[in-house]
């Protein structure tokens, strides 16, 4: 089940509170990515370890969490 339209897209405020930074530790993964984002450089909580992931104008409108991989494939 998708959010609904009249909400609009979920930003954890904490996130916006610390844009000003240039790099953001995150435990949010469910926040959607707004153009304000651009450029910037997130470390994403995979469960494990941080996960350093620059955001790029083709990650807009996406969640953090999908490029945070959480599981590992078997080599």
């Amino acid at each position: 089940m998708t959010r609904s339209i009249w909400k609009g897209p979920f930003i954890d405020p904490k996130l916006l509170l610390s844009i000003s930074q240039r790099t953001t530790n995150t435990y949010g993964r469910n926040s959607v990515i707004p153009p304000s984002f651009v450029g910037r450089i997130f470390e994403i909580y995979n469960g494990k370890n941080f996960i350093k992931v620059k955001i790029t104008e083709e990650m807009v409108g996406h969640k953090l969490g999908e490029f945070a991989p959480t599981k590992l494939k078997k080599k």
